[in-house]
């Protein structure tokens, strides 16, 4: 052990030194308290006999100050003193030393308090070690708790948590917060093709593109249940939201995920419900899942392959009826629009500086999404032609490859 002598007189402190040497523990030495402040700060001393009076500092002090230092540079103190009273050995006691020894003190004494005093700390090390240990596990058990088991996203539980705080959060910052319910399309036909574990592996990598979409600590991927998924955004406007719909679609597209059980496009697509809570309103959580609910309800029902917002009663709106018109066209659908709808809404989307300002970081730049997909279609391409899909910045719906 490591030995810290404190004592005001040279004589004691050679004695000791002599002793503790003999029983084979490193010694140092300090001639007050003050001095022996320095050297426990400095060398870590696995234990310290000090006198009571000395100058500069006495041992009280100096013990008092010692353990000030907190549990974890704990080290046990024995006094060391010719006074004999009660009194002494209280005093000592409350302010911090664990033993108390009257002067002078033979050597079979001293070794047996000091073997007790090393088998203390040794049990206070273990304790402190089972501690810490028992800290991660809790640590981890409660991150597993969270997190769903297949896709590593946020787990059910935790999104209901997580999504009742950031309601009342944005209510108080009178911010606004956005939901994105997100669909697999024809999974099941999926599993059926594929097989249940191409449908886990299918899971897996549409996590890990919510998870590459989300780039602010404060977005919070998850999966609501079997192929469905969920995005909070908060401080995100329904504008920022299409961005995030669109980036994840292309995302999705990107991968080429093949899915030749689907009748809307032969890879893999999402269909998408937005519901932004405006600021200053208050709904509970499960009036903001419904609205979003109801969103890609309206996704499905129009073709799936796109996203739709909460509020819009028809195709358009900020997310541009162009772009369902588009989706329509390529899975060969009878829908009609204005030729002017397209422009209309492309000019309301890049003239409107509260959208363009308020759009979530994690896409701030939605019009070169499509740029470098596989099979993309060249600019001027008519809607619907071409061997690959689009995506226009500002628009709810993304297109993939035509299938067949």
């Amino acid at each position: 052990m490591k030995i810290l002598v404190v004592d005001d007189s040279a004589t004691i402190r050679a004695g000791l030194r002599i002793q503790l040497t003999r029983m084979q523990h490193e010694v140092l030495e300090a001639e007050n308290g003050e001095r022996a402040l320095e050297m426990w700060g400095a060398q870590r001393p696995d234990l310290v006999l000090i006198d009571v009076m000395m100058p500069v500092m006495d041992g009280y002090e100096a013990a008092r100050q010692m353990r000030a230092a907190g549990q974890d540079e704990w080290a046990p103190i024995i006094f060391l003193s010719s006074m004999e009273a009660d009194q002494d050995l209280e005093r000592a006691i409350e302010a911090g030393g664990d033993d108390y020894l009257v002067k002078p003190v033979s050597a079979v004494v001293l070794s047996a308090k000091i073997r007790a005093m090393h088998r203390l700390e040794t049990m206070r090390r273990r304790l402190l070690e089972v501690s810490r240990e028992l800290a991660a596990s809790n640590r981890q058990l409660e991150m597993l708790s969270r997190q769903d088991g297949l896709t590593g996203l946020a787990n059910r539980r935790y999104f209901d948590a997580c999504l009742a705080t950031e309601i009342r959060r944005a209510s108080r910052s009178g911010e606004p917060l956005s939901l994105i319910l997100i669909d697999i399309d024809y999974f099941k036909l999926y599993n059926d093709a594929y097989g249940h574990q191409g449908g886990d592996d299918c899971l897996k990598r549409v996590a890990g593109c919510m998870q590459a979409v989300c780039q602010r600590a404060a977005d919070l991927p998850a999966r609501y249940g079997g192929e469905e998924f969920v995005l909070i955004l908060p401080n995100t406007t329904p504008e920022g939201a299409r961005i995030v719909a669109n980036s994840l679609s292309a995302a999705i597209a990107a991968l080429e995920i093949t899915h030749a059980s689907s009748k809307v496009n032969r890879f893999l697509t999402l269909s998408q419900g937005i519901a932004t809570l405006p600021p200053g309103t208050e709904l509970g959580p499960e009036v903001l899942i419904e609205h979003a609910d109801q969103a890609l309800y309206r996704a499905k029902e129009r073709g799936r392959n796109r996203a739709e917002m909460h509020g819009e009663t028809t195709a358009q709106g900020p997310m541009g009826l162009a772009a369902n018109v588009q989706a329509d066209a390529a899975m060969g659908l009878s829908a009609q629009a204005p030729a002017s709808s397209s422009a209309s809404s492309s000019t309301s989307s890049s003239t409107n500086p509260s959208a363009n300002s308020s759009m979530n970081s994690s896409a701030s730049s939605p019009a070169n999404l499509s740029e470098g997909l596989p099979g993309a279609a060249p600019a001027g391409t008519p809607p619907g032609t071409g061997a690959g899909g689009t995506m226009q910045a500002g628009v709810g719906t993304v297109t993939g490859k035509a299938g067949t």
